[in-house]
């Protein structure tokens, strides 16, 4: 069963910064698809960035510039630098992963909290 594992969620001022990782089990993951999502309560999940595994990222209009992502597959991580912190990327963020036989995986969720 695989599993993901996210971390370095927290409380940050605007402007500040942040590191979240997320750490999968198994083996492959060098193939498969990486994304970072996040959701607001009452609202959709939406995407904030992805890497495929060729290394292609993708980032939603409102984080490019500000956010990163990247893989690290010896360790099977994958991590999004947050820079430039507003209060409106204050949401819980999700980890999520598409083997290549397209089962997608979820984490559980990091909280990020960007205020004063």
């Amino acid at each position: 069963q695989v599993q993901l594992v996210e971390s370095g969620g927290g409380l940050v001022q605007p402007g500040g910064s942040l590191r979240l990782s997320c750490a999968a089990s198994g083996s492959s993951f060098s193939t498969y698809y990486m994304g970072w999502y996040r959701q607001a309560p009452g609202k959709e999940r939406e995407l904030v960035a992805f890497i495929a595994s060729g290394g292609t990222t993708n980032y939603a209009d409102s984080v490019k510039g500000r956010f990163t992502i990247s893989r690290d597959n010896a360790k099977n991580t994958v991590y999004l630098q947050m820079n430039s912190l507003r209060p409106d990327d204050t949401d819980v963020y999700y980890c999520k992963m598409i083997t290549t036989s397209h089962t997608t995986y979820w984490g559980q969720g990091t909280q990020v909290t960007v205020s004063s």
